[in-house]
Parts: structure tokens; sequence; C-alpha cells
């Protein structure tokens, strides 16, 4: 049986896609001009229009990056280039008899790596329940995300925060196109997780995104992503030396660079500062510019971030994913006292004294997850209660082969509920144990309170918003609850602790 065609007309031209179980899918349609060449280090442009129909049937490019995280399959790997400013649609095939809430995915990887392409984002099962799903390439690492405007000339050119820029251009994009795909551009949500949810918490403050989205998800933000001015220029200048360019010629050396040791230097930078971080992690939003002209969470104590309503919260076993992978957490007791010990013996004493098992194994895994997004999660909550609709969940549901193998419901694993992955086959395969009904169960359960908050601002009965009188939290597990203030020690422990300069 073949794939039926089905065409959109946007601003910029024709875009062919195809219908397949349920969904039509448009893939890879351009949003911005490439940032090629002049364009490298630039903010972006909008797409040029073009000719005739441009085919949306399969994933181009994704940002370079180390290329063993570009797998979509056995021996499959997404091609890289620097040309990957493009979105994906999906959307039901069955006519709405109205616009169609829209929810805009930002994906994770630490800034450094990941992509919209990768089979767990596909957003069918989302759709089906009854909205417009759109996922958003932007530029990583050394391209975008790693702030190297402390190194520009009037010759070469490099602002800052270019991936803020590429994710408020696809917003803007999704404002005037979406309503030919069935879409209300009036009422979007932003969703993302890790590093994604961390840029939604950022979007909140940059102004030029005001009034593009109406509600906001981030599953599991991370801590310490923001950065000073003086903090990325810092970062900028042990950069350049790693390319090996002195300073006067590193703005025309990277425009020169191959991407390829772009991202290799990025990488022994990250590497270098494992122990010793400046005051942010190396990649991630720089605020003090026009983009961002204020520390997202300071912006929220100011209220001067957009008030919309929010969903925040963390998976029960975060810093169990970073004992095997990407181990860039404090997970193990010498790197806890590495971290803790600049911030003070007061606050390291008040840290450790939340954690009664420390340093036993399970509670240096707890302190690196809850540095890492724990304590992000909860001053978001705590700032935002008392001026905006907030809703803080705890996902503690995992299957028993992931408990088995010592992760839990680790950092990222609420993915497979919201985007129904018990339902493919390699879900299948972590269910076998009994688990499928459970597995199903709370799948449909965030499935259809993420989408009734992109429909109304509010995620459905039995979940009440966040105060701080009480503090309820929704655990997502085999049998769903709510608790008041389930983590008092911890959540206060490590309040006003943020890894920002």
């Amino acid at each position: 049986m073949h794939d039926r065609i089905v065409r959109v007309s946007t601003e910029s031209g024709l875009v062919e896609g195809f219908t397949r179980d349920g969904v039509h899918r448009w893939r890879s349609i351009p949003y911005a001009q490439p940032p090629v060449g002049q364009l490298r280090y630039r903010a972006p442009q909008p797409a040029r229009p073009w000719r005739g129909v441009r085919h949306c049937h399969a994933f181009a490019n994704c940002a370079p990056q180390q290329r063993m995280y570009t797998m979509t399959g056995p021996g499959r790997y997404q091609p890289m280039s620097e040309d990957c400013l493009t979105l994906n649609v999906v959307a039901p095939e069955a006519p709405a008899g109205e616009p169609l809430p829209v929810m805009v995915f930002i994906h994770g990887g630490a800034y450094l790596l990941g992509s919209s392409a990768t089979p767990i984002y596909d957003g069918a099962a989302l759709a089906r329940r009854g909205c417009v799903y759109v996922s958003v390439n932007y530029r990583l690492g050394a391209l975008g995300c790693l702030d190297l405007s402390a190194l520009s000339t009037p010759e070469h050119p490099i602002e800052s925060n270019l991936f803020l820029r590429d994710l408020v251009l696809a917003l803007q994009w999704v404002r005037d196109n979406i309503a030919a795909f069935g879409g209300d551009p009036g009422n979007v949500t932003i969703f993302g997780e890790s590093a994604g949810a961390q840029a939604v918490l950022t979007l909140l403050a940059v102004p030029a995104a005001e009034g593009l989205f109406a509600q906001a998800i981030s599953e599991s933000p991370a801590a310490g992503m923001s950065s000073s001015r003086e903090i990325a220029a810092a970062y900028a200048e042990r950069f350049a030396a790693l390319m090996g360019v002195r300073r006067a010629d590193a703005a025309a050396a990277l425009m020169r660079a191959r991407p390829r040791d772009l991202v290799n230097a990025l990488d022994q930078l990250v590497a270098n500062t494992a122990d010793e971080i400046l005051g942010a992690f190396p990649a991630g939003p720089t605020y003090g510019d026009e983009v961002l002209p204020v520390e997202p969470m300071a912006a929220m104590r100011s209220e001067q971030a957009a008030a919309v309503p929010l969903i925040v919260g963390t998976n029960a076993d975060e810093g169990r994913l970073f004992t095997r992978f990407l181990k860039l957490l404090p997970t193990t007791e010498h790197a806890v006292e590495a971290v803790l010990g600049g911030a003070g013996a007061a606050t390291r004493d008040r840290i450790i004294d939340a954690y009664p098992d420390y340093p036993a194994r399970n509670a240096c895994i707890r302190i690196g997850g809850d540095f890492a997004f724990g304590a992000a999660a909860w001053q978001v909550a705590e700032v935002r209660a008392a001026h905006a609709p907030t809703y803080v969940y705890r996902y503690d549901y995992a299957p028993r082969p992931l408990h088995w193998s010592g992760l839990g419901a680790t950092h990222a694993t609420e993915l497979f509920a919201v985007f129904d992955i018990y339902r493919t086959r390699f879900g299948a395969a972590l269910t076998l144990a009994g688990d499928r009904s459970a597995a199903r169960r709370v799948s449909r359960d965030v499935q259809s309170r993420w989408r009734e908050f992109a429909r109304t601002g509010r995620p459905g009965d039995g979940w009440p918003a966040y105060t701080l009188t009480e503090r309820p939290v929704m655990a997502f597990d085999r049998r769903s609850r709510v608790e008041y203030d389930p983590h008092p020690e911890r959540r206060s422990a490590w309040n006003g602790f943020l890894l920002t300069n």
C-alpha cells in the first residue's frame, strides 16, 4: 500500500508530505535560510520562497555533532550539515471541525547533540489525540549554543544566542503557517526535555518570543546552563585556544573551520571544565544581550517572564542515566564534594544533610540528579506559583527491565509515555515482564494531560496548581496520585543554589 501524497501551501511555497497510519507528515520544511558561508554565526534569516513543490517526505540534515549521536536505526545515521534549520509537522488525517492546538517540541541533548528526526520524537501519537505536532532543529554546540560573540570583529561578526534566535524564528514560522496544516496559531504549546526543557524556560524570558506561545511544558529542565556575558567570554577565549588560534585571529578562523573540528574542540572544552565549571556549562543561553536581557530565573522572580501556564517536573531517578552514559553529573562522592565545595561550607553542609545516607552511592546519584534537574524544577515552581499557573509532576514509572538494569525512572524515560513508545516494538520489548497494561495506562494518562493542557492551559482533573502552602506534585506511576511537598528537605536544601553566574 502506497502512502498518499498531501500538499499544503506555506508562505515560502508548496510543501508535499505523505499520509500514513492516520496522520499527515511533512519532514524537514526549511524555516530559515541555510546558516552557511557568510551566514555562519549570524542571526537566522527567513527561508527564501521557492517555485514549484518542495518534497518533504524524508528527514534531511541534523546539526553537526559527534556521529554516534545521529543514529536513527541499526546501522543508519542521519547526515549532518550546517544546513539544518528545518522543522517537521504531523497532523491528524481526519479533518477537525475547528483549528487544533499546536504542540512544538524542542529536543534535548546538553546543547551538544540531538535531532528532531530521532525516532522517539515522532509525535504521531500526540497528533492522533487531537493536535498539530511540530518538532524543530536548531543549531547546536559551537555553531549555535556556545556563545562566541566575544570574539566578533567588524570583518567577521559573530552574534550571540544563535540557537534562541533559531527557535524564535521557528515559532514565527508556526505563527505564520500552521493554520494551513489545521493548527491554531493562537494556541501554541512549547515543550521540551532536558536542555530542550531549559530552552523552554529560557524562551519565557526572551522578549522576541512573547505572544508566540500560550503554554509551556518543561520536562526535567537542566540547571546551570545560563551564562553571563563575562562567563561566555571566558569560555570563548578557552575555545579559541583549543582551536589553536590567537584571539585576534579567532573570528576569521572560526569562519573557515570545518564543522568537525568545531565539534571536537567543544567536546575538549567540556571535558576540560568537568571539574572546574566557571559558573555554568559551556553551551547554553547567555543573558545580558538583546535576545535574553535577564537571566531566566531572575526574570521569573521579577515577573519579567511570560506568565503563561507551565507544567514543570522531573523523574524519580534522574541521575542514574549519567552513571552509564554522558558522565556529566556529580554522581560520586569525589564529584559531589568538588561541585559543592565551591558553594561554601554552610551550603555544602545544608545540602548533604538532606541526604542522610550520604556518601552511599545511591545518595550521591540522587544529589547529582537534584543538582542537575531537581533544583531547577523546584525553584521554578516556587518562583512562578505566586503569579502564573504552574503544575508540578514527578515521573516515577519504570517497567521491570529498567529497574533490573539499575536505571529505574531515570532521565528522559518520561518521553516513553509522552510519545507512546510502549506501543512500539521497542516499547513492547521493555514490557514483556508483565508491564504492558501499566505502561500503556501511564502513557495514556500523561498524553491526555499534555493534550488537555495544550488545549485549555489546565492538565485535567485531579491535578491542582502548585501553591506555596500545599505544594501539590502529580506522581505518575502504576497508580498515579498527588503528593504534597514530597521531598521538603531536599527541596529546601537546594533553595538558592543554581549553577549560574
